[in-house]
């Protein structure tokens, strides 16, 4: 690993961004409770700036140099609670059909429970290109549904194509791990 290129004190930024998003999600939860039929610019404004910290904090640790284990494990871990907020929330509010909602907590599920079986065996869970573009795609989808009324079809669309990417994704990690067990 190359050596850390940056104070010890801007080292932490990228880990004390994760930790922001954490913390964001209560105070989104908050708001998107109180958001009239799901939408909500305070709520959208949040999720978008939460979306912004998971390019940032990641841009930084690579840039810098300081990739760690705590970052390696809870960042996706504070994207996937912050998309499946959205998704709860969304659904609670008649945004988004039960199917989404079974589809994105069972995938979620899978990566979850799949990296608690596969990591002490020794894989490496590297984050593919395919599985980052989903990710970006679903902050950008359900962002647009919390900005817009209801009725708006953009971000539907949008949201169906990152779930399918992200399925894609989660589908080639599965075979990597199956793969490098044999």
């Amino acid at each position: 690993m190359a050596e850390r290129v940056v104070p010890l004190r801007l080292a932490q930024i990228p880990n004390a961004l994760t930790i922001a998003r954490f913390a964001a999600i209560p105070v989104f939860i908050v708001l998107l409770a109180t958001a009239e039929g799901g939408h909500s610019w305070p709520a959208a404004i949040l999720f978008a700036a939460a979306a912004a910290t998971d390019q940032i904090d990641g841009w930084l640790a690579r840039r810098w140099h300081v990739e760690s284990r705590f970052g390696t494990v809870a960042d996706p871990l504070a994207d996937r609670l912050m998309i499946d907020t959205a998704v709860i929330g969304l659904f609670l509010h008649g945004r988004l059909p039960w199917p989404a909602l079974v589809l994105i907590l069972a995938r979620d599920a899978v990566l979850i429970g799949g990296y608690k079986l596969i990591v002490p065996r020794g894989y490496e869970l590297s984050v593919s290109f395919a599985g980052k573009l989903a990710t970006w795609i679903l902050y950008a989808s359900l962002a647009l549904m919390l900005a817009t009324p209801e009725g708006t079809d953009f971000p539907y669309v949008l949201f169906w194509i990152g779930l399918a990417l992200s399925l894609f994704a989660g589908g080639a990690y599965v075979v990597g791990a199956l793969r490098s067990r044999t």
